[in-house]
């Protein structure tokens, strides 16, 4: 499977496509650490950069789109601004997807873009989708889930062109949302949570560290890689069954 990595950051999809044996055809990324970070680690992989300059027509076609797209409108410890927020570029990634039409789409965000904008932001999430005919399903993965001491739950969104790629193979992505490309909603799930205990008492913020601070600001940023992966088995537990 080939991927096209949006909003990169340090490369946490990617890092989950490599654990899969998957090749990443390219990143969008524009923080000077971050791209320091991938082309470190993926020295041969390009960099579009900046996502909202890119011409898709002149890109390489993918299988799998990914995109932990900025949280920072919809987190419950910001403003909330939604739609209002600069810093919204969900419809990018519909510009991308509209031109490239990868076979699948896998979006990462925190759980507040449920209730980001009174539930109207999701809504526009699953509308845009499914305007371009992809079905979605969404459920929360925590950390915790795949074995980390911590939470960090967050929303992630799996969007598709064959409704027939989910018959058999259910009990892999249990206790879904699901929205068809003909607009119909099925009940919004929340996956199990694992039983770890969590760290209390962690600030949000650390000072004195000022040789770190990059670092600590794109780990913050980052996807768990340990979560994609499981998505990312689903996705190709859905292609051999397709295939057989």
């Amino acid at each position: 499977m080939i991927v096209g990595d949006l909003f990169s950051g340090i490369g946490g999809f990617s890092l989950a496509a490599y654990w899969m044996g998957w090749r990443t055809a390219w990143f969008s990324e524009i923080d000077p650490y971050a791209n320091r970070v991938l082309s470190h680690h993926w020295p041969d992989v390009p960099n579009h950069g900046d996502i909202c300059a890119i011409d898709w027509a002149t890109v390489e076609p993918v299988d799998v789109l990914t995109g932990g797209f900025p949280c920072q409108p919809h987190s419950l410890a910001g403003m909330r601004a939604g739609s209002n927020d600069e810093r919204d570029l969900f419809d990018e990634i519909i510009r991308c997807a509209g031109v490239l039409r990868p076979r699948f789409i896998v979006l990462e965000n925190v759980p507040g873009l449920f209730t980001s904008d009174a539930g109207r932001f999701f809504g526009r999430v699953l509308g845009a989708l499914a305007s371009l005919g992809y079905d979605a399903e969404w459920r929360v993965l925590s950390a915790a889930d795949v074995g980390a001491p911590h939470k960090r739950e967050r929303v992630w969104i799996v969007a598709y062109t064959d409704i027939s790629r989910l018959e058999g193979r259910r009990q892999r992505w249990p206790d879904t949302g699901r929205c068809g490309a003909d607009g119909h909603v099925g009940p919004s799930g929340v996956g199990s949570r694992g039983q770890w205990e969590v760290e209390p008492n962690v600030g949000r913020v650390v000072d004195g560290l000022p040789a770190r601070m990059d670092r600590l600001r794109c780990l913050g940023n980052s996807i768990v890689p340990a979560c994609a992966v499981e998505i990312f088995r689903t996705i190709d537990y859905m292609i051999s069954q397709e295939d057989a």
